[in-house]
């Protein structure tokens, strides 16, 4: 597999009009000319072997692009596939850091970008690009998932990223505001939200998210007023083990998949979103290929961001007025 090479594409087709456009017809090798929104993949399981969890994710960008191709196009939104990111040889920092330099360059070609996994260490990687495509920037993360994953380590793992992120933006001088939705309390031992409490990361657990906006919509709300620019991660692994069993550690509980789409929607409505990603399918552990196809329709919800994004003024996201001296967030920052 050669990296950032533009994949192959195939798919039903019904004709050759606009009026039958699927994404296999439609999306095309990144043009630097063009904005749009614009594909990347992190072929990686290394991140979840060193954090003791099942293989398999380094084929779930092929398998949320399988599940993509022949969905329709209801938008005139130009779309980009700027291939994968590969991890070989065990060495996860060093296509973490091509991943991000990769990111970054579209970011800056005023693209709105989707990262697809892989295991959650595409979280590092993800920050990489935008820090440096956002220098700056008041930075709003917000991660749909069942864990903080927010462990110390001595080495990188699927489950560091959110401690290597706020240790970064820490030595940066940076104060972002990470919100954490879905968070499990089993699966978060007291320790990670210690670090949680003592970092600055808000959460809401899965059992309090019972309607939206409700609190985690209070949340989003509260981030989205005090950033620029938002990035927003979703691991598979926040939703119903029924709706998403395709993922190393399936949901006993669980977010339901419309309050996960209506955080999407809450978030691209902002014209606020630079970049989300996915991680964790697993597709070996897939049921009937149900986990990838909700993960297309995330992609594809994301894709029509043009709710709150203008692909066509050209201005440079990063030019939004400065947030202020606001706080972080404090939803649950106390059990």
């Amino acid at each position: 597999m050669t990296e950032f090479a533009f994949p192959t594409w195939t798919g039903r087709t019904d004709g050759s009009g606009s009026e039958h456009a699927r994404w296999h017809s439609t999306v095309k090798p990144v043009d630097n000319t063009q904005q749009g929104l614009a594909l990347l993949g992190f072929v990686s399981d290394e991140g979840v072997i060193r954090n003791q969890g099942g293989v398999g994710a380094a084929e779930g960008p092929g398998a949320i692009r399988a599940a993509l191709r022949s969905m329709a196009v209801h938008h005139e939104i130009a779309l980009f596939d700027g291939g994968d990111a590969v991890v070989s040889d065990g060495d996860l920092e060093g296509a973490q850091q091509r991943y991000g330099q990769a990111l970054s360059q579209l970011l800056q070609q005023h693209k709105l970008t989707v990262g697809i996994g892989g295991g959650h260490e595409i979280t590092w990687a993800s920050y990489q690009g935008v820090r440096a495509a956002f220098p700056t920037a008041k930075l709003g993360i917000i991660n749909l998932d069942a864990h903080f994953d927010n462990r110390p380590g001595d080495q990188a793992t699927s489950g560091t990223g959110f401690a290597q992120i706020m240790a970064a933006e820490q030595q940066a001088g940076q104060q972002p505001v990470v919100l954490a939705l879905g968070i499990a309390e089993p699966s978060n031992t007291p320790d990670l939200f210690n670090r949680a409490r003592d970092t600055g990361i808000g959460w809401v657990t899965d059992d309090r998210w019972v309607t939206y906006p409700g609190e985690a919509g209070g949340a989003v709300a509260q981030l989205l007023e005090q950033v620029d620019i938002v990035y927003l991660t979703i691991d598979l692994d926040v939703l119903p083990a029924a709706t998403a069993p395709g993922v190393s550690a399936p949901a006993s509980y669980g977010v339901p998949l419309p309050l996960v789409s209506a955080v999407i929607d809450h978030v691209t409505a902002s014209g606020k979103l630079v970049h989300a990603d996915i991680a964790e399918l697993n597709p070996s552990v897939d049921q009937e290929n149900r986990t990838a196809a909700v993960a297309a329709r995330f992609v594809d919800r994301l894709t029509t961001a043009e709710r709150g994004r203008n692909f066509n003024t050209g201005q440079s996201i990063s030019s939004a007025p400065e947030a202020g001296q606001a706080q972080g967030i404090e939803y649950n920052q106390d059990r």
